[in-house]
């Protein structure tokens, strides 16, 4: 299952099923057995943004403490996988760009 998510004023961003949910939990827009789709109004936005850049700053901490306890025990530093911040770019652009033109996002699967 994908999750596209859509606005008036920027491309579509489309993710899979547990990268999309993710993104709903730090939204605070995801509930268990809620149907798979909704709206971010303009007025919503500020805080989803600031959410969103508080758990990739909490991963990216993750990440750098992983990295020091490998280089520590003399293992590989290289911490695999592709970061919230990877994933998280486009719609925090969406987020910018509907926030200026206050034009809502929605998404759904």
């Amino acid at each position: 299952m994908l999750y596209k998510f859509k606005s008036k004023v920027s491309s579509d961003v489309i993710m899979l099923e547990p990268n999309g949910r993710q993104i709903l939990q730090i939204w605070g827009k995801f509930e268990e057995g809620a149907p798979a789709k909704g709206i971010l109004l303009p007025e919503d936005m500020p805080a989803a943004k600031a959410a969103l850049e508080a758990a990739i700053a909490q991963e990216e901490a993750q990440r750098a403490q992983a990295a020091l306890e490998a280089q520590a025990s003399g293992e590989d530093t290289h911490v695999p996988g592709i970061s919230l911040r990877q994933r998280a770019k486009p719609l925090l652009d969406m987020l910018q760009r509907s926030l200026k033109a206050q034009k809502e996002i929605v998404w759904g699967t």
